[in-house]
């Protein structure tokens, strides 16, 4: 049996951050330590990718810290989720940290933008942000 291709990994889509929560989240990724330090350098290369604005320009629709949003994997997954710090995380609950592949991943993306993330085992996915609902108070 022939292996099956190899999939071709997109360009990262433009994302958008406010001004506090770049700032929590790049001090949280310089002191935090993680037996997962690959998903801090993950985190690291979206902040430093994204186009940083005032709190207030960031648009309804752009997932932040303590967004509600639903999305869709290319696993044919639908989930609703809230990304929170790491220490409100509890996935029974639907709340992801920010602290995990698919959490890094989420930050500053938009209704109707896709990304790809690589989950813990190395395999690459598609994720499709399809709503996000504004933040709850983190």
């Amino acid at each position: 049996m022939a292996p099956a291709p190899a999939r071709k990994r997109q360009r990262s889509p433009s994302i958008t951050i406010g001004q506090s929560d770049h700032d929590r989240l790049s001090r949280l990724a310089d002191t935090y330590v993680s037996p997962n330090p690959e998903v801090i350098d993950r985190l690291l290369v979206e902040l430093d990718r994204a186009r940083v604005v005032k709190d207030e320009r960031v648009a309804a629709d752009v997932v932040r810290m303590g967004s509600t949003l639903r999305f869709t994997t290319d696993l044919g997954e639908d989930r609703r989720v809230t990304l929170v710090f790491p220490g409100q995380a509890d996935i029974a609950e639907g709340k992801v940290s920010i602290l995990t592949p698919i959490g890094a991943a989420l930050i500053g993306l938009s209704t109707g933008q896709s990304i790809d993330w690589t989950a813990r085992d190395g395999r690459v996915h598609r994720l499709t942000v399809h709503g996000v609902e504004a933040p709850t108070a983190i």
